[in-house]
């Protein structure tokens, strides 16, 4: 190999490369080892570390963002039940008002608490999802790697001509 950089951005392209420098690596007489160029290698993995913690960064925003909604919704329904809890200090005879506030006050928070169940849920549903494509993606690696390794220990291994 000629070009030192991976080429690949996503992980799988990057696996790939890894798996290319493999079969392409000289084999070691009598064993199943093979020389691997170790600064390729070493750009390869470093590449693939760079590309995992981006895909978490994503999922780690969603959630951030529920978080921020949870929080705007509970210091909005906090500004309510405060509000409400104001007018019914001044309004102490129009005992409807005070409850009525309250009722809705209540509303405000089952819904906003609602909402950010539902994103959240969402946000853990995407980070499930990618976790899920990149178990499949790994489990495909693995199986190319046995396959690889299998290849080279049968080279390896001395046949009978009988």
């Amino acid at each position: 190999m000629t070009d030192h950089a991976p080429k690949g951005e996503s992980l799988l392209a990057i696996l790939e490369e890894v798996s290319q420098l493999l079969r392409i690596a000289r084999p070691m007489p009598m064993s199943a080892s093979v020389l691997v160029n170790r600064a390729e290698a070493l750009d390869l993995l470093d590449a693939a570390r760079a590309v995992v913690p981006e895909q978490i960064a994503e999922a780690d925003q969603i959630v951030a963002g529920a978080r921020e909604v949870v929080d705007r919704a509970e210091r909005e329904a906090a500004a309510l039940v405060a509000a409400a809890e104001e007018r019914a200090a001044v309004l102490v005879e129009q005992q409807s008002l005070v409850e009525a506030a309250r009722v809705r006050a209540a509303e405000i928070i089952a819904a906003a608490e609602e909402e950010a169940r539902g994103l959240t849920d969402n946000a853990n549903d995407y980070c499930d999802r990618q976790l899920a494509q990149l178990e499949i993606e790994l489990g495909q690696i693995g199986k190319q790697v046995k396959a690889g390794r299998t290849v080279i220990q049968a080279r390896l291994t001395p046949k009978d001509d009988a």
